[in-house]
């Protein structure tokens, strides 16, 4: 019998973010950001009752990329986000599956979201978060990991009726066949600004972490990139160039993603700048590594234009696209191979976008269409914890990991909080620089520990030291 609940009270606190290195992609260049934090309070059918978390950074530009719009407007439209389905969730006294509870309110939560003038993909940013908070409440009143609590379908994942085209589909198979990772391979963001070489610093931060691409293939060891490109072929060419010199020093195998943040117009465009790239010998290696193309074309567009042509050259996939449970669906009949998964989006699609992967596949008998793992700035703490634990139970052998890189890891929290996270969580965190971050060795995250009772992490943040929501 799977665990109907309740939510009795739902809480919502900032933390402010800054960054130690400026962080552009697509029209935005980032040096400061809220954190949101949600706590849950649910009352389950035995009569007990759960506290759940759940964080995600309040992130300008990327959900609404308006530029009539301010970077305190984005953050206002992703509070409304929380507060519509804090109030729908609330308001429900019908004890409900955790993800009976999410359908119950999908369509309200979008209807309400266009009230407010907020993007479906806005919208989503409440039952992203407050969805994983309830889950994590019910993975600790069950004494279970959030990778046992989906295995066993406790969220009671019936798909159907919100994803039509997965009508017949054995839900509760495909979740019991998953099997999570142990570690996962970090894939590092080269941003729009970030130094490449340290002759591209006007002055380093000095605190004593990676600044430059140079630096963090010293100090980390990634074998997978991401690399932002800016919508101008010219200027992209170069800098890929640039980001090539570096990579091609190595003799070991190393992989790389395009991401385009929407900056390209037309997949006329992208094709002009993959051609350009094919035709230029500096990019030799760097094309033959090249695993896939990320939301190049502005969201207006994207899903109107027809890009498997270049698709069949290097798979497209869609990110910011991805606004509601069905976008995957068209924009495969446009001729993209892939979607994303990313917290903010919500588990429960990356989920059934998942289930989409297993049945096409298995149509087609061959692997068609994937799944790759983006970050959006997840923090040190429970939101990179949560990610990394959806990523794990996907089977995503590498993900973007971009927040240890911009944000210097825990310095700025409390030190009983730090030293808490790195005790419950040892092998992903260590102490290094005077602070706790992130452990990446060789280029790999070590995440058994998140194997733990809850969604991915074993102890929460401290309270008594966040502002409530405003």
């Amino acid at each position: 019998m799977r665990p109907r609940v309740t939510v009795r009270e739902v809480r919502l606190y900032e933390r402010d973010v800054r960054l130690r290195l400026p962080f552009r992609f697509g029209v935005v260049t980032l040096t400061h950001s809220p954190q949101a934090f949600v706590r849950v309070r649910v009352a389950l059918g035995d009569g007990r009752e759960a506290w759940g978390t759940a964080a995600e950074m309040l992130a300008a530009k990327w959900f609404d990329k308006d530029l009539s719009l301010t970077n305190e407007d984005n953050f206002i439209q992703l509070r409304t986000a929380l507060r519509i389905c804090a109030d729908h969730y609330l308001a429900d006294r019908t004890p409900r599956t955790p993800f009976g509870l999410f359908a119950a309110h999908y369509a309200d939560q979008l209807a309400a979201g266009r009230a407010k003038q907020l993007n479906p993909l806005t919208a989503s940013y409440g039952p992203a978060l407050l969805d994983r908070a309830v889950l994590d409440a019910v993975c600790r009143a069950h004494g279970v990991s959030f990778f046992e609590a989906m295995t066993a379908n406790l969220a009671g994942m019936t798909p159907a009726h919100l994803a039509p085209d997965l009508a017949g589909f054995d839900m509760d198979a495909f979740l019991r066949g998953l099997r999570p990772l142990a570690a996962l391979h970090a894939r590092h963001t080269v941003g729009l600004v970030d130094p490449i070489t340290a002759g591209d610093q006007a002055a380093r931060v000095n605190d004593g972490l990676p600044e430059t691409l140079e630096d963090v293939v010293t100090e980390y060891g990634p074998t997978y990139f991401k690399l932002k490109v800016a919508g101008d072929v010219h200027g992209d060419l170069a800098r890929l160039t640039a980001v090539a010199a570096v990579l091609d020093r190595g003799h070991a195998p190393y992989h790389v993603t395009l991401d385009g943040n929407e900056q390209y117009e037309t997949v006329e465009a992208i094709a002009a700048l993959w051609s350009a790239m094919e035709r230029t010998p500096a990019l030799r290696r760097l094309v033959d590594s090249t695993l896939f193309i990320e939301q190049p074309i502005t969201r207006a567009h994207a899903l109107e234009a027809d890009v498997s042509a270049l698709s069949a050259r290097r798979p497209v996939i869609v990110d910011e696209s991805d606004g509601e449970l069905d976008a995957f669906v068209v924009a495969r009949g446009r001729g993209y191979r892939g979607v994303s998964s990313k917290s903010c989006k919500g588990f429960y699609k990356s989920l059934i976008n998942a289930a989409r992967c297993a049945k096409w596949n298995a149509e087609a008998g061959a692997p068609r269409v994937f799944m790759s793992a983006e970050d959006l700035t997840t923090q040190a703490g429970v939101a990179v914890q949560q990610d990394l634990a959806l990523v794990a139970l996907l089977g995503l052998e590498h993900v973007e990991r971009n927040g240890h890189h911009y944000v210097n890891g825990m310095a700025a929290l409390p030190e009983a909080e730090q030293q808490a996270f790195l005790k419950a969580h040892p092998d992903l965190y260590a102490r290094t620089a005077g602070a706790v971050r992130l452990r990446i060795l060789d280029g790999r995250l070590a995440i058994g520990s998140l194997a733990c009772a809850g969604f991915g992490a074993a102890v929460e943040p401290d309270w008594t030291t966040m502002r409530a929501m405003a």
